[in-house]
């Protein structure tokens, strides 16, 4: 059995995003991200799908080069192979992405 809370020791870093895995099964991976407002926006297109809701704060993204706003509550899916970034957060800003890696062979 594995068990924690999303809001503990929630406090974000000093600058850019902490990435903590809670949970890694087969080809699931649930992953905490903690972002700071001082962020380096950085562009990511993974091999996997991923869904993610932004649990506390807002943010501003970038996918396939189209700005998305999002609030606590929004989530999205990003079919694998889907250019994006974080361009901007507000503080305290936590999320929970779910990433659906491919199954091997």
């Amino acid at each position: 059995m594995l068990s924690g809370n999303l809001f503990a020791q929630a406090q974000p870093p000093a600058e850019g995003e902490r990435f903590e895995t809670l949970l890694r099964q087969r080809n699931l991976q649930i992953e905490r991200i903690i972002s700071s407002t001082r962020i380096t926006p950085a562009d990511y297109q993974q091999p996997q799908d991923e869904w993610v809701v932004l649990l506390q704060g807002e943010a501003r993204l970038s996918i396939n080069g189209q700005t998305q706003v999002m609030r606590s509550g929004d989530y999205l899916f990003l079919p694998a192979g889907t250019p994006h970034r974080v361009e901007q957060v507000s503080e305290p800003a936590l999320w929970l992405a779910i990433h659906l890696h491919p199954e091997p062979g």
